[in-house]
């Protein structure tokens, strides 16, 4: 299973060493799943680490030792993706898809919160609770 992790995700990884979203780093490591990310939300968390919690930073550096980045997305799907969520969200949702993903997992309520349990463009969208459940299920199938 690909799992895309939005950059609040990679950020409460970090600073929240025994909470959900680090759990999602580590069935990476163990090899339960594919973690990845794209710059532009690696770039992201690390700018609010280092705002909101600069001791992290090395945190922050191993956890991305087990997820991958990839590239981001081309203008067509950058552009499909800014007329589903906001303009300020499409990179990551554009990345996930074209980063072939099965799950897009994030924090954000707010702007993907309509979209949780849904597919867009295959990619299925998930607060990190039900995406490590559903990481865990998939490993014992």
């Amino acid at each position: 299973m690909h799992a895309f992790l939005d950059a609040n995700v990679l950020f409460t990884a970090a600073i929240t060493p025994s909470g959900v979203s680090r759990a999602l780093v580590e069935t990476s490591r163990r090899g339960l799943c594919r973690a990845h990310t794209s710059r532009f939300a690696a770039d992201e968390a690390l700018r609010n680490i280092a705002l909101k919690a600069p001791e992290r930073e090395a945190d922050f550096d191993s956890l991305l030792t087990s997820v991958a980045v990839v590239a981001e997305a081309d203008a067509r799907l950058s552009a499909w993706a800014r007329s589903v969520v906001a303009a300020k969200d499409a990179p990551i949702l554009a990345a996930a898809v074209a980063a072939r993903s099965d799950l897009l997992i994030t924090g954000d309520r707010r702007h993907f919160g309509a979209h949780f349990g849904s597919r867009l463009h295959g990619v299925r969208v998930e607060p990190s609770r039900e995406a490590l459940r559903a990481i865990l299920v998939n490993h014992r199938s």
